[in-house]
């Protein structure tokens, strides 16, 4: 019997048909076009319970993963292992094994945080890596520099950290004041491309009063290049209790205080070459 009628009064005779056909291994297309059924209603109630043969089924392209997932949590893996393993997501993972016992600790906490520790030291250590070679390779681009280029370097530094003139308080003399080492360094080649004899040089330690004074004393003597006697009186600043200092480890020598005689002229050449560098850095019109 056929569905050419359009009444379908023997609906059971024709799910008969069309039960038969599925059990066979056809498709709904194929029963369609068999029985010559228009409706996809109808059709579907034909075969309804019946279930689709397996080669009408789509894969699912997440089987495998499914399977692999289960086949590690049975080994005892972790969901952060298992998601490392094959790459997928932590809720499809808990989605899939769900059922299946949770395994026992693999380490005890104290093992636990020693491998997070160890995790941290080796991340810590490749960053500390990157970190100087990136250093490295900016100061190999760098090179030798010009006495220009030092003359601009050096301008630039000391409108950044030196004394400066102003309008309330006529200052026109060179004094610098740095803690860091290789700024001093920086400064005082700067002073020797300018022509400064080192006996225009005043220098002078400024430092807490809680510190090693004597050893700090000696430490910038030896990089001026002079001897401890040859330093001005080291001026002590007091330590107040209530403040949380940071700069007290062996390292803290405080600071170097660099004074050039006789220097208003050199002092009035800097500030104009401090503002010839600030409109050579503008746009060319």
């Amino acid at each position: 019997m056929t569905a050419t009628h359009g009444t379908y009064a023997d609906f059971e005779a024709l799910r008969k048909q069309a039960v038969a056909l599925r059990r066979e291994g056809l498709s709904l297309r194929q029963i369609r076009d068999r029985l010559k059924i228009r409706n996809n209603d109808i059709l579907s109630r034909l075969v309804k319970g019946e279930p689709a043969p397996e080669w009408t089924k789509r894969p699912n392209a997440k089987d495998d993963l499914r399977e692999k997932a289960r086949e590690l949590r049975l080994e005892g893996h972790t969901y952060d292992r298992i998601q490392l393993e094959l790459g997928c997501s932590k809720s499809s993972i808990s989605l899939w094994v769900r059922d299946l016992p949770k395994p026992e600790p693999q380490y005890t906490v104290e093992e636990r945080h020693a491998r997070m520790n160890a995790g941290l030291a080796h991340l810590r250590a490749a960053q500390d890596k990157e970190r100087q070679e990136t250093k490295r390779v900016a100061r190999e681009e760098v090179g030798q520099l010009s006495d220009r280029e030092l003359f601009i370097a050096g301008v630039t530094l000391y409108w950044a950290e030196g004394t400066k003139d102003k309008p309330y308080r006529r200052c026109e003399v060179l004094q610098f004041i740095n803690s860091d080492p290789n700024v001093i360094r920086l400064y005082l080649r700067w002073l020797d491309l300018l022509g400064i004899p080192r006996e225009r040089l005043r220098f002078r330690v400024s430092i807490h009063e809680s510190a090693d004074v004597p050893d700090a004393e000696h430490f910038w003597a030896d990089l001026a290049g002079i001897a401890p006697s040859g330093l001005q009186k080291t001026t002590l600043k007091k330590h107040n209790p209530k403040t949380t200092r940071k700069n007290t480890a062996e390292a803290y020598r405080g600071c170097l205080v660099i004074y050039v005689t006789k220097s208003a002229d050199l002092y009035r050449r800097v500030e104009g070459a401090w503002y010839g560098i600030v409109s050579g850095a503008e746009p060319a019109p």
